[in-house]
């Protein structure tokens, strides 16, 4: 089981602005069209896959190219606090943010930037919010720049197929689809302080229970697979007396995560039913995780295994699986969470060991760093890498630095839950 760092809805709360919200982020405009003014049918555009979110170039007041994250738990752009100031973004106001695990920090609204995407003419959208977000990037291991959500993807119909890590535009008002997948019905919290994102109905069957219909987020800026949050777990005594558990650790935008990794028996979203997949049960007493209103967050481990159309236009996201989709969720675990360091992200510094897992039967601490693996040097790996290499069932050996002492040992991930 993967449990690398999530990465939730971000919730903005409002706080002493010098203006108001509703005055500062004003309604956006945007156009998709060539120098001719026609419009393209569709648009490509590649994009890398990073520890399982999606990443986009994207360009701020003609900036270089930066590094942004397209989220559907999110709802404006948002630009790093600490990239804005090195722009020298106009910054106004006070804006505070929560997310999974609760803790608030403090932001501003962004006046007179907007960003463009290279590969779409024509296309620009206000930045509007500044956030401390840069802290992120360690979990990932690249620059993390800001976030593109809702405000964006309503203006297109916006095809996912991570398989081939490309996003096709279409034009909202032109799109016809004929394939073999299902078109599911979302709910799109756009009013208010709502964070934009989309919302579906589902059914989860815990190991040994009755189905149970909710109301879940499709978070593809979680890189997780299923997250029930902490008043559905109550209410259903989730995940059960039979089913084995192992502590969560993780962090999300909000800060560390509380809960129990086990699985569900079957998730289904339409016609379509996902086996076996393992799910966080929520522990949080606050943040996107405690959320009483939903049950829970539907992440990338799941939306991977489908080609996505994102229809906000007309309140739908087409499920069309992929040659993944029959794969079982049977991935090896170190039992580790790592954190990426230096200018080039390539110090590998173990953030968590869990408690009777190969890592702590290996003797790895909090605080090593994995300075080689099978004699190659960790700097010429990246954190994806290691993360994808360590979800295999094969024995590696690692050279650590712990202090002014030079560790060898061997980790051999296994399948925990």
């Amino acid at each position: 089981m993967n449990r690398r760092a999530l990465f939730p809805a971000i919730a903005v709360a409002v706080g002493i602005p010098l203006v108001t919200a509703a005055t500062q982020i004003k309604p956006l405009t945007t156009s998709l069209q060539t120098q001719s003014t026609a419009l393209v049918p569709v648009i490509e555009i590649p994009f890398e896959l990073i520890n399982r979110h999606i990443f986009l170039k994207v360009k701020v007041n003609n900036s270089r190219p930066l590094s942004f994250v397209l989220d559907t738990g999110d709802r404006f752009a948002i630009i790093s606090l600490d990239r804005a100031k090195e722009l020298g973004l106009k910054l106004q106001g006070e804006v505070r943010m929560g997310g999974a695990g609760a803790a608030l920090s403090t932001g501003a609204f962004v006046r007179e930037a907007s960003f463009t995407i290279p590969g779409i003419p024509g296309f620009t959208q206000p930045v509007n919010l500044a956030l401390p977000i840069g802290k992120i990037a360690s979990g990932l291991g690249q620059d993390f720049d800001g976030i593109i959500g809702a405000e964006f993807i309503k203006e297109f119909v916006v095809e996912i197929d991570y398989q081939a890590q490309r996003i096709r535009l279409h034009d909202k008002n032109q799109f016809k689809y004929s394939g073999p997948g299902e078109s599911i019905p979302i709910e799109i919290d756009l009013a208010g302080h709502g964070a934009g994102h989309p919302s579906l109905e589902a059914q989860v069957t815990p190991v040994g229970g009755a189905p149970i219909r909710g109301r879940f987020v499709l978070d593809i800026g979680s890189g997780g697979a299923l997250a029930l949050h902490s008043p559905f777990v109550t209410a259903h005594r989730l995940p059960g007396p039979t089913m084995k558990t192992i502590k969560a650790f993780g962090a999300g935008a909000g800060g560390e995560i509380s809960g129990q990794i086990g699985r569900v028996s079957e998730l289904q979203i339409g016609k379509f039913k996902i086996n076996s997949p393992t799910a966080m049960f929520s522990q949080d007493k606050a943040g996107a995780f405690a959320n009483p209103d939903l049950a829970g967050n539907i992440g990338t481990q799941i939306t991977s295994k489908f080609k996505l159309f994102l229809d906000y236009g007309h309140d739908r996201i087409i499920f069309e699986p992929n040659s993944s989709f029959a794969e079982p969720f049977d991935r090896a675990s170190a039992g580790l969470r790592l954190q990426a360091e230096g200018g080039d992200y390539r110090t590998f510094r173990v953030k968590d060991v869990l408690e009777n897992s190969p890592a702590s039967e290996a003797g790895m601490k909090a605080g090593d760093i994995i300075t080689a693996i099978d004699g190659r040097s960790a700097a010429e790996f990246t954190l994806t890498k290691i993360n994808e290499m360590f979800e295999r069932p094969v024995s590696y050996k690692l050279t650590l630095q712990r202090g002014e002492q030079v560790v060898t040992l061997t980790l051999a991930p296994r399948k925990l839950v």
